[in-house]
């Protein structure tokens, strides 16, 4: 009897190599090539999307895109809008997150004006009933349908032609036609693609809810994140009564865009002003804080940075952040012991963004700076101060996109004070608001010793 030819895949890109290697030779990843049945059998590969000849763009008749609505706005909002027909969303997050709950409330939501299904492939239906009673969704009419195989997942649809479904999870899919288990490579790619091609020609808008790593990437090879439209990501603690919902691809709509939501003993409840739950901080003045206004998508947020300097008991003094990049804090620290004479080489240096948001973009330079200068001189900054503006290699304070809209987010929650890049100063200020434009770093810290 002939020996069943095997291969090795990278769980993380997908690529495929005859033998084994400690690295992948497609994306360069550590002991991820895992064995392998090698698949054979007729070609089953088509295109996701309908093809056609070639068509000049001039004459192509765009429309708009109809959005059905989720019944949270939260989740409209990271969404573009609502779900889109025919538009797959990848939903990832960690364990317990609350990935299952959202998605319930949403198709009961939404149960009452459009037809529904959700699938389960990780619980039975017991269990997701169990769900619903606690969320107190027991007079919401939805399919549910227990179920792992592709195939029968496929028919389902076909016969009772949702308008939105659920599939819950992508990992746990296998189907007939490889020999792979349910959650390799191959078999996530397969389903992925078919219930892609299934969602475009019947015209079913599907969530998709993915498996995260260790390191917090989606589970599975790469390609999952380029077949589908749209790309979230739910994160928190689980720790805390406060979760976040970004996107980081939409094919319908902004990135970047961020849902905020409050879990509750009936579920995931939307924050309607995100700034006022992030800046829920005492009143007193105290050294190292200082508010900065980031922006998320098309939303301006106020966050609060706290930092905290102090002598390090080693050699190796720390740098430690969270929800900020920490080696761009230890560039800004050097740009502050360059440009302003500043010295926190033998310091301990700790820089927290509150309530769990993380900010990824350099407008929250100058904020990150001003917190750290206060927690070095353990002089506070006055309490209704604000600030924003990149801080380059050279020391100057570069302007930073939507000036205008921060600005008039810091009036809106009482803020009388804020720091700006000189380039963003707006032509008219909001009311009982002053605000100073500066340059350079050497400007922010001598605004500072005036106050």
């Amino acid at each position: 009897m002939s020996k069943e030819k095997t291969i090795y895949v990278c769980q993380a890109c997908g690529g495929q190599t005859s033998k084994w290697q400690g690295q992948c030779p497609h994306c360069l990843a550590w002991n991820s090539l895992t064995e392998t049945a090698a698949e054979s059998g007729p070609a089953r590969f088509r295109p996701l999307a309908a093809t056609g000849g070639i068509q000049r763009l001039t004459e192509v008749q765009a429309r708009e895109t109809a959005r059905l609505a989720t019944g949270l706005a939260e989740f409209d909002r990271v969404l573009g809008g609502g779900m889109v027909e025919g538009g797959v969303v990848l939903l990832g997050g960690d364990p317990g997150i609350g990935k299952s709950t959202l998605l319930l409330q949403a198709l009961a939501a939404m149960s009452a004006r459009h037809k529904t299904l959700y699938v389960s492939g990780e619980e039975s239906a017991d269990q997701v009933a169990l769900r619903a009673r606690r969320l107190g969704l027991t007079d919401a009419d939805i399919p549910l349908l227990t179920e792992i195989r592709l195939e029968a997942i496929l028919a389902t649809l076909t016969a009772e032609r949702p308008q939105i479904a659920v599939i819950d999870s992508i990992q746990t899919l296998y189907t007939e036609q490889l020999q792979s288990a349910p959650g390799s490579v191959a078999q996530v790619r397969e389903c992925a693609q078919s219930l892609t091609r299934h969602a475009k020609a019947s015209g079913t808008a599907l969530v998709l809810v993915g498996h995260v790593t260790k390191e917090g990437a989606l589970a599975g090879p790469r390609v999952l994140e380029h077949i589908v439209d749209t790309v979230l990501y739910f994160e928190g603690d689980t720790a805390s009564s406060f979760r976040l919902i970004r996107a980081f691809k939409n094919r319908f709509g902004a990135v970047n865009e961020l849902g905020v939501f409050a879990m509750t003993d009936r579920g995931l409840k939307g924050v309607a002003n995100p700034s006022a739950l992030f800046l829920a901080r005492d009143t007193r003045e105290v050294p190292g804080s200082c508010v900065v206004v980031a922006q998320e998508g098309t939303r301006p947020l106020l966050v609060e940075i706290q930092a905290l300097v102090d002598s390090a008991a080693s050699p190796n003094p720390r740098r430690l952040t969270v929800g900020l990049d920490p080696n761009r804090l230890a560039m800004l620290l050097a740009v502050l012991h360059r440009h302003g004479g500043i010295a926190c080489y033998d310091q301990d240096v700790f820089v927290n963004a509150v309530g769990g948001v993380r900010i990824n973009e350099p407008a929250a330079d100058l904020a990150v700076l001003l917190a750290v200068v206060s927690s070095f001189r353990n002089k506070p900054l006055p309490h209704k101060l604000a600030a924003f503006g990149e801080v380059g290699l050279g020391g100057e304070v570069r302007p930073v996109q939507r000036g205008q809209e921060r600005l008039k987010e810091a009036a809106k929650l009482g803020f009388s004070q804020v720091l700006a890049p000189r380039a963003n100063l707006p032509r008219q200020i909001p009311a009982n608001m002053s605000v100073q434009g500066v340059g350079t770093l050497a400007e922010a810290l001598a605004y500072l010793r005036d106050l």
